[in-house]
């Protein structure tokens, strides 16, 4: 953690300022005399706002820096899980060097810290576990990385699966994950007693990729605030996708989000394709924490995504009809703020005190800045300047050359 003086940016309407950092955290703001111990960055007029928080990727399944993959079919959510097995089980490319590749990227756009999914599973083991923890080491300075026991094939129905899961939160895996307890497992109890059993055992938090439709959906809601209040486990429980509270009428959709609201179960969504999604403001109205996040990144479920969330945040006002500029802020804090909080990160946004993690960009605006997805990045993490204007500060991180030039086994 390094000491710098960012001179010369623009925070809202309060015109030209500056922010001393100290030992990576914002020790100053305001129009303050230069220092003559400090080390300056002229940020150029540019405009600042919090760095970004990714809530949900999955770094072990990128394929991102690799010749591009063709898509594999699959209708259901069981069909692409098949599908994606395939074409892990044809790559010949470590972990390490494709996610580490798309932290790069990440850092670049200004994403300071994410929370990866991992895949395990009776056929993988823990491989992909040790590879993306290995990666705190190598990437810790450009990207914190928290991770999650994601059984991507199901619990029950993969038989030692979840023994798995419970050797990966003992090697330091941070929360334990679930995924579709009907329509995966066939078994919303059986599944929710495994994920939720081993939270309790090992003291971790919970975050479950929900898929499941309208009705059964909102059920299985439900069912994890339920077990979130009995376990005393508010805020540190997240439901992810949750498509079907984008199904459900007023009255019904209003019944569960007080339900979550009093467990204190925030839920995440990447905005995505033709399936419903949770109806962000009116979450939030009833008290539900909501935050963005890109999920799936150049991978076998699907061949979009570039990993930066300003687009995001702009994919999410059009799915949403978000068009005033409240409402484009908003959005921005749904992939910074609000998503920093819930990962637990210690201060949030441009405060005295918080840690010194923040962007610079071209724009007179944050709604300008999600309208134009502003590029010409300065990106400051932990008091040190990592990337500018697309590229990283010092060039690759190390353990992260050597990406071949094939992407399958011949």
């Amino acid at each position: 953690m390094d000491d710098l003086f960012v001179k010369n940016l623009r925070l809202g309407d309060l015109g030209t300022q500056s922010i001393l950092i100290r030992q990576g955290r914002i020790a100053a703001i305001g129009a303050l005399p230069e220092p003559a111990d400090t080390p300056v960055f002229d940020a150029g007029g540019r405009l600042a706002l919090p760095a970004m928080v990714d809530g949900h990727i999955h770094l072990d399944k990128t394929l991102i820096g690799l010749p591009f993959i063709p898509h594999l079919p699959g209708e259901t959510v069981a069909a692409r899980i098949a599908a994606e097995r395939q074409l892990r089980r044809d790559l010949d490319v470590p972990v390490r060097l494709r996610g580490g590749a798309l932290l790069d990227r990440l850092a670049t756009y200004g994403t300071v810290a994410v929370r990866s999914h991992i895949d395990i599973d009776t056929e993988i083991g823990l491989r992909h576990v040790e590879e993306v923890l290995a990666l705190r080491e190598t990437h810790g300075h450009l990207v914190d990385i928290q991770t999650v026991a994601f059984p991507q094939s199901g619990i029950l129905r993969d038989k030692g699966t979840a023994d798995l899961m419970a050797a990966a939160l003992r090697a330091g895996v941070d929360l334990v994950g679930g995924l579709d307890p009907a329509g995966i497992d066939g078994d919303i109890t059986g599944h929710l007693d495994t994920v939720f059993g081993l939270a309790d055992k090992y003291g971790v938090g919970v975050d479950i990729h929900l898929h499941d439709p309208a009705d059964l959906g909102a059920h299985e809601l439900q069912q994890i605030a339920l077990r979130t209040e009995a376990l005393g486990l508010q805020g540190r429980v997240n439901v992810s996708h949750a498509f079907c509270l984008g199904a459900l009428g007023d009255a019904r959709l209003g019944e569960v989000a007080d339900h979550l609201a009093r467990a204190g179960v925030s839920i995440m969504t990447s905005a995505p394709g033709p399936v419903p999604m949770p109806p962000i403001k009116a979450l939030r109205a009833a008290g539900v924490q909501v935050f963005a996040a890109n999920d799936n990144i150049r991978d076998a479920w699907s061949p979009f995504g570039n990993g930066d969330l300003l687009e995001r945040a702009g994919i999410l006002c059009d799915r949403q009809d978000f068009r005033a500029d409240a409402d484009l802020a908003l959005a921005y804090d749904l992939v910074s703020t609000v998503p920093s909080a819930l990962l637990g990160r210690s201060g949030t946004g441009l405060a005295v005190g918080a840690p010194a993690d923040f962007i610079l960009l071209r724009a007179a605006s944050i709604a300008e800045a999600v309208a134009d997805r502003a590029g010409e990045r300065v990106v400051i993490k932990a008091g040190r300047v990592v990337a500018v204007d697309g590229k990283l500060v010092g060039g690759q991180s190390p353990g992260n050359s050597g990406l071949p030039s094939l992407a399958r086994k011949s």
